[in-house]
């Protein structure tokens, strides 16, 4: 590479930034971008804790009287889902035109305005349109943390990163949980305990809302957008907050990989450069999202179908979902020191394992143990991935790209949540666990084959 495409003024804020140490200062913004992922997070999740109060209800059945049945509790997860298609693949471009930071704090305002209405909402209809509407907001805050996130950590810690964003956001995974337990079954000030799970939720989201305006922009998406001043600032900061907090001088700064002064767009995914790239993800995603969601979604309404009362699978699927936000963070000891794709690859065959076995379980102490299991795999998959898809993307389209190949995981559930209710009709839990494994290998096969490394690469290395 020659000196004149490695000596650019946007390549060495990408080189400043890519050799900080992680100092408490690049933690601290971690940990607001995980703070604000919590309640996407509790969205996502509340479907599965929420589902029996909404069968006691009759505003929803456990399965479909038709496939697309709208009636279900497929049609609640797929509105949701097609909500998050449309946030992802319509309006994901936006993060990487107007920025990061400030599509971030939009996309959570928007969600609490849409979530706040559906709780009070008592029609199939009604709750699935504002499902719809808060799943778009979901989907563009989901695809921005990842491109926010991976621009913002240096590449020997984007892992531990991510593994980090996922614990601490996964926290929203046992709360509601929790919540639901205590409160699905009552009814607190005339209201349904459904409801309040959907409220504390959404208003929790705007505490958090304050917490993000102290996130600077990303100075990589600056710098790529020409706005040089503006990210030399913003790196200057950054700076001055981890030498001080490091002791000593910075480490040197290493060799700059430039990217292209240019503006992205959705054609470029798919010139010939990342065709191969765009195609894998897209098919990854669509089958990796089935062992995600096919269990996490699912788990209280498969217990149920097993024969277990309402109050002991919220109680089961409480202590289950314990290891969300715990297995992220045990696993950022090894993130960074095995590569990313042989992750994915290990998690899917433990998620098609563990599944099988689970489907094999009565006893109340095998199911939490297997559910634990299983959620660990399911968390592997989940902070391998997110942090892959955004590795693989110049900046000037990372967040388009990513909303586009990420969007086939959110399609995948609409479809896949009707196929899950299905197998569950007409073959029990062994039928849906049996399809979860196929998914899997499917996902193994596409990422084992034809997924690039990664891991502690820069991001601009990556991209080429």
């Amino acid at each position: 590479m020659s000196t004149s495409r490695t000596t650019t003024p946007a390549a060495m804020i990408t080189a400043r930034l890519d050799r900080l140490p992680a100092t408490r200062h690049m933690w601290v913004l971690v940990l607001l971008l995980s703070l604000g992922s919590c309640f996407e997070i509790y969205d996502l999740f509340f479907t599965a804790y929420v589902a029996p109060a909404l069968f006691k209800a009759h505003i929803f059945t456990a399965t479909t009287v038709s496939f697309f049945g709208m009636t279900g509790l497929a049609s609640f997860i797929a509105a949701l889902f097609l909500g998050l298609f449309v946030g992802t693949i319509v309006f994901s471009y936006v993060a990487d035109r107007y920025g990061r930071r400030r599509i971030f704090i939009f996309s959570l305002l928007w969600y609490s305005a849409a979530t706040a209405i559906l709780a009070f909402q008592s029609t199939a209809n009604a709750i699935n349109f504002w499902r719809f509407i808060g799943g778009i907001g979901i989907g563009v805050e989901l695809v921005t943390i990842d491109a926010y996130l991976s621009e913002l950590m240096p590449r020997t810690i984007r892992g531990k990163a991510f593994a980090f964003q996922q614990g601490i956001g996964q926290i929203a995974v046992p709360l509601v949980a929790f919540l639901a337990w205590i409160l699905v079954p009552i009814a607190p000030l005339g209201l349904d305990g459904w409801r309040w799970v959907v409220l504390i939720g959404s208003v929790g989201a705007v505490f958090v809302w304050f917490l993000r305006l102290g996130l600077p922009e990303s100075p990589r998406w600056l710098a790529q957008q020409g706005r040089l001043d503006e990210a030399e600032a913003v790196m200057a900061v950054i700076e001055a907050k981890v030498a001080a907090e490091y002791g000593q001088p910075l480490p040197p700064i290493g060799a700059p990989e430039m990217e292209l002064p240019r503006a992205g767009s959705y054609l470029e995914i798919f010139s010939p450069e990342y065709r191969k790239r765009t195609i894998m993800l897209s098919v990854f995603q669509f089958f990796q999202t089935i062992g995600f969601y096919g269990f996490a979604n699912w788990v209280p309404t498969l217990l149920i179908a097993k024969g277990i009362h309402v109050t002991q699978t919220l109680e089961y699927t409480f202590i289950i979902a314990l290891a969300f936000p715990i297995w992220p963070l045990v696993s950022m000891l090894y993130a960074d020191k095995m590569e990313r794709k042989w992750q994915i690859c290990a998690s899917a065959l433990c998620i098609a394992v563990f599944g099988m076995i689970f489907a094999a379980q009565t006893s109340g102490g095998a199911i939490i143990v297997i559910g634990l299991l299983q959620t660990m795999s399911i968390m592997w998959l989940s902070f391998s991935l997110h942090t892959y898809q955004a590795e693989l993307y110049p900046t000037r389209m990372r967040a388009r790209a990513v909303g586009f190949t990420y969007s086939f995981s959110r399609i995948s559930v609409v479809f896949t949540s009707y196929m899950v209710a299905a197998m569950l009709k007409n073959f029990g839990v062994n039928g849906v666990f049996v399809f979860i494994a196929l998914a899997m290998a499917i996902v193994i096969g596409v990422i084992g084959s034809f997924g690039p490394r990664t891991t502690r690469l820069a991001l601009e290395q990556i991209s080429h």
